[in-house]
């Protein structure tokens, strides 16, 4: 039989070697290489998976993983930026209304979808004029709001039209590209053409994109005149005798005067507009070579005709146009 102090020394002896064990075993943990927990499976945002170290000076190099970071795709990744008549702004997946309701617009035609080109009338007076909206769809929608914005106020203040006046504003000559996308993919008809590469003036199938609108590839059409948007426009301007127009556009290049070279009349009123207006007259000047142009086929008709854009692809820069519809209206030759 073990005395008290047989015992006693056994104890000492067993907690001795627990000790070590557990000494060994820190070690042991200390000097293994443990990772992170991977963010993938945590769902904790973090950059990288870093190796963590020991508090004493580690044997190994702690290692740093970086993630491979996603691709980005750009809508225009594959396309020149433009130097021209317009900048990007992102697609929206939106549609902005506003609430103009004339009674009984005219419906001149339909675009490629059979959408109706709508162009609402003002005054009966013998001189006729009008404003043109939309050419270039959801690329420049401002220029749609901005007419359903003169819509709206001739609506409530029919005697801003002389009395002598006839006025016609068109709200959207491009219907079908203002409905497929507010950005970039809104520029073109549903046959992919330019609109204002399409009329019957300076017509060319293919042009110098230098300093041109170049963020997706467009055409000009099969023909000159070959879209049933540009014949409809056509087909009213010459039945209804209109003498002066203006053909809205975004962004920011300035007042742009029919015909090359431009025509007295158009010249005339370009000066006009820009003395009420804080437009760049003479327009800026990108190099581009305009072909197919609205203005230039209107010039070639007797029709005094301004591109005139936007200050950019949002606004409509509604103050500033009321007074550019003042001169348009009270403008002689």
């Amino acid at each position: 039989m073990r005395s008290p102090l047989t015992w006693l020394a056994i104890g000492i002896w067993s907690l001795g070697i627990l000790g070590v064990i557990a000494i060994g075993a820190l070690i042991t943990f200390a000097a293994t290489d443990v990772e992170a927990v991977d963010p993938t499976e945590t769902g904790i945002p973090t950059l990288a998976k870093v190796a963590l170290a020991p508090t004493a000076a580690p044997s190994f190099t702690p290692r740093i993983i970086t993630p491979t970071p996603r691709p980005t795709q750009s809508p225009t990744s594959n396309f020149k930026l433009p130097t021209s008549r317009s900048s990007p702004i992102p697609t929206l997946s939106i549609r902005v209304t506003l609430t103009a309701t004339p009674s009984n617009p005219l419906v001149i035609g339909g675009s490629v979808l059979g959408r109706p080109l709508e162009v609402y009338r003002f005054g009966n007076g013998s001189i006729h004029r009008m404003i043109i909206g939309g050419i270039h769809g959801g690329n420049e929608y401002n220029t749609v709001h901005l007419a359903d914005e003169i819509i709206k106020h001739l609506n409530a203040h029919p005697e801003t039209i002389p009395s002598d006046n006839t006025f016609f504003i068109l709200r959207n000559l491009n219907p079908d590209g203002y409905s497929r996308s507010l950005g970039i993919r809104g520029r073109t008809n549903e046959n992919n053409v330019d609109l204002n590469r399409n009329f019957p003036s300076l017509w060319v199938a293919s042009w110098n994109r230098n300093g041109c609108w170049t963020f997706l590839p467009t055409t000009a059409g099969a023909s000159a005149g070959s879209e049933p948007e540009t014949q409809s426009l056509i087909k009213f301007l010459s039945s209804s005798k209109i003498d002066a127009l203006i053909n809205y556009h975004s962004a920011a290049l300035g007042i742009f005067a029919g015909g090359q070279p431009p025509d007295d009349a158009s010249l005339k009123l370009a000066e006009a507009v820009s003395a009420v207006s804080d437009y760049p007259y003479p327009p800026i000047d990108t190099g581009c070579k305009f072909t197919g142009q609205l203005i230039d086929w209107a010039s070639e008709h007797n029709i005094a005709a301004l591109d005139i854009e936007l200050t950019n692809h949002r606004d409509t820069d509604f103050e500033m146009n009321l007074r550019i519809l003042d001169v348009l209206l009270k403008w002689r030759r």
